[in-house]
């Protein structure tokens, strides 16, 4: 009887922490390793960059330091949409404001607006319904399908001497998944510390 209450206990101590079935999913994060391998068509740059991206409702949060680059930089943005996943070639959708230029390594980080117009291409926000919402839409859509990615162009490659496709970051476990853990191993670590000695 008492072993029957201890496994009730803890199943209510469980269900105490546990995320409510409503709960709203976390804003989704996406990684490109950028590289001239990359490139099309590739080179042999040393150059590399880790970009990191969250997206917070209509909020872009873009962190990418580079390194190592042959060119000096003279743009950089995040190119949309290709026709296949990780293959191909696509105009400027967002262009990176107040990226650093004429150097060879740095660090970009900046928050996007996705719901002003000014963010994007004037080509790009034009071909997807001339409003931002149609931008964000289909930028969102095509980094999901892993048709888009970040380019930084220097001076040795105009056309990119580095790039990265940008795919889906594996989630972060939350908080109330990490205490309903915790409070299990907690209850197994009681109930077999209870058992009787043979």
């Amino acid at each position: 009887m008492k072993h029957v209450l201890s496994v009730l206990a803890l199943a209510a101590a469980s269900t105490a922490v546990a995320v409510p079935a409503g709960a709203a999913p976390a804003d989704p994060s996406y990684r490109a390793v950028a590289s001239g391998a990359l490139e099309s068509p590739p080179n042999a740059s040393p150059g590399t960059s880790l970009v990191t991206i969250d997206l917070n409702g209509t909020q872009m949060f873009v962190d990418m330091p580079f390194r190592d680059l042959e060119g000096t930089t003279t743009d950089a943005h995040i190119h949309c949409c290709t026709s296949s996943a990780f293959t191909g070639v696509a105009p400027v959708a967002v262009p990176f404001q107040d990226f650093p230029l004429g150097v060879r390594a740095g660090t970009y980080s900046n928050a996007i607006p996705l719901g002003d117009e000014m963010s994007y291409d004037p080509a790009f926000l034009s071909s997807n319904g001339g409003t931002a919402s149609g931008a964000q839409s289909a930028l969102i859509d095509a980094i999901n399908a892993n048709e888009a990615y970040v380019n930084i162009h220097t001076s040795l490659y105009p056309n990119g001497e580095i790039r990265g496709w940008l795919v889906a970051a594996p989630p972060v476990p939350e908080t109330a998944e990490w205490s309903m853990l915790a409070v299990g191993l907690a209850g197994l670590m009681w109930m077999s510390r209870r058992r009787p000695m043979v």
